[in-house]
């Protein structure tokens, strides 16, 4: 989900152990460091089009821009300066009209919702007032849940990258003129000598975390999980091999899929991902808004579970579990740890993995060589969600904090398992522990997937 994770703005005070060792000080720069991150990353899809583009719908899947604009100053107030600065409300009356749960997507532009430049101003105002109480915020481990290693400073900014990528979907969607360019991301030096599959052997890891200061309740609480040994892709599938797929009648043949999946590509008429389309011979897919032949060997993206699911069994093959790709990701059979991200601890560097919006496409299959986790499996973060076989449900020792939005209502077989981050997550939003999740239909997502099969 990279949207409708309202709060309530009443925090519990169950904040999970394992938030101290870290100074105040270090965490409040970087506390700083990723809310003007994630404002300028905010500031630049806004100002990238007119009044008419940022209130327009450009797909009833997605909200105007200008709403995700106003909702993520709105949060920001209710969080920062209502529950952590007890300060008094700027704008109570427009609480409602940002609630996600109470307005769906496709009814929002009929809200009385700010205008462009209002909402910029309400955000600057909030913004503001929110660096004001950072400066002064305890973020000691003896302090209030929400202050506590400086987690709600954190929340925010995790929470305005999430609806920056969802306002770079809603720009993948809108058909006006080009907004958005990039330059290409590396290209891989060893993909052509990488074994197709990597075998991650069997035995018990380390899944989720009570340590990392900032991860948000579904990822908590660190736990041991025994997963047997299997085989994973060594990359993502790529767009070549799902052609394969396609040109072997895999949207015409229903042995491959799920029962509504074979109702929805039926009701639809889907032949391919979303976003292509056949000109003669040749398939073509829109990027932002700039149509181009489809990359064979990029990672195939904008497909469903249930596309993906239907090409790994036609495949011969299965979607990991959640579990399997978190082992593959971080476990680290040298030292029995398991690590932050795949290549280690420390923060993503651009050698290590596609993030942030820095590129606006999945780098080819075998890049990121820096990346690669101990188990021979690269671009695990970064480039494209990856679906999993697993439903989206709570660790064993879940406890909802701060608030039930987040992920509790959520739970249970309706929802699917995405890992790893895209192109388009900011590396505060992403990490070896961080759970995304969406229903099993979505296509408008940066989601692609690779196979597994059992040793």
């Amino acid at each position: 989900m990279t949207d409708d994770r309202t709060p309530s703005a009443t925090a519990s005070d169950g904040f999970p152990t394992g938030s101290g060792g870290h100074d105040p000080e270090m965490l409040r720069q970087r506390a700083l460091d990723a809310l003007l991150t994630a404002r300028a990353r905010t500031t630049a899809l806004t100002d990238s089009v007119d009044e008419a583009e940022l209130t327009a719908q450009h797909s009833p899947l997605m909200s105007p821009l200008v709403w995700d604009l106003a909702h993520i100053g709105n949060q920001e107030e209710q969080w920062l300066l209502r529950a952590v600065g007890g300060r008094e409300a700027l704008r109570p009356e427009i609480d409602g009209l940002y609630d996600a749960f109470e307005h769906p997507r496709a009814a929002r532009p009929s809200l009385p919702l700010l205008a462009p430049a209002e909402a910029r101003t309400y955000a600057s105002d909030v913004r503001g007032r929110a660096l004001d109480i950072l400066e002064a915020a305890p973020l000691h481990e003896g302090g209030r849940p929400l202050e506590r290693a400086g987690f709600a400073f954190g929340m925010i900014a995790q929470h305005e990258q999430q609806h920056d990528e969802t306002m770079l979907i809603t720009h993948q969607l809108r058909s006006g003129p080009v907004a958005l360019t990039a330059p290409a991301p590396p290209e891989p030096t060893d993909a052509a000598f990488l074994p197709a599959e990597v075998l991650v052997p069997g035995g018990p890891f380390t899944m989720g975390t009570s340590a990392e200061p900032w991860a948000l309740d579904n990822e908590r609480p660190a736990h041991q999980r025994e997963v047997a040994a299997f085989h994973l892709d060594t990359a993502p599938v790529t767009s070549g091999a799902y052609r394969r797929f396609m040109a072997d009648g895999g949207y015409t043949d229903p042995r491959w899929w799920a029962p509504e999946g074979w109702d929805m590509v039926r009701e639809h008429g889907l032949d391919a991902p979303l976003f292509w389309h056949r000109d003669g011979g040749q398939w073509l897919r829109r990027r932002f808004g700039v149509t181009e032949p489809v990359p064979d060997d990029e990672p195939v993206l904008h497909v469903s579970w249930y596309e993906a699911d239907a090409y790994a069994r036609w495949a011969g093959r299965r979607l990991p579990t959640e579990a399997e790709w978190e082992k593959a990701a971080r476990h680290d059979p040298a030292t029995g740890r398991s690590l932050r991200y795949p290549w280690g601890d420390t923060d993503p560097t651009p050698e290590q993995a596609n993030l942030g919006q820095r590129h606006l496409r999945p780098a080819r299959a075998g890049a990121y060589a820096a990346g690669r986790a101990p188990s021979g499996a690269g671009q695990l973060i970064g480039d494209v969600w990856e679906w999993t076989s697993s439903d989206f449900l709570p660790y064993p020792g879940f406890v909802a904090f701060p608030y039930r939005e987040y992920s509790e209502v959520f739970f249970g077989p309706g929802h699917k398992v995405l890992r790893g981050g895209s192109f388009a997550v900011d590396q505060v939003a992403c990490r070896g522990t961080f759970r995304n999740w969406d229903l099993p239909v979505r296509r408008q997502i940066f989601s692609g997937f690779r196979t597994a099969r059992d040793a």
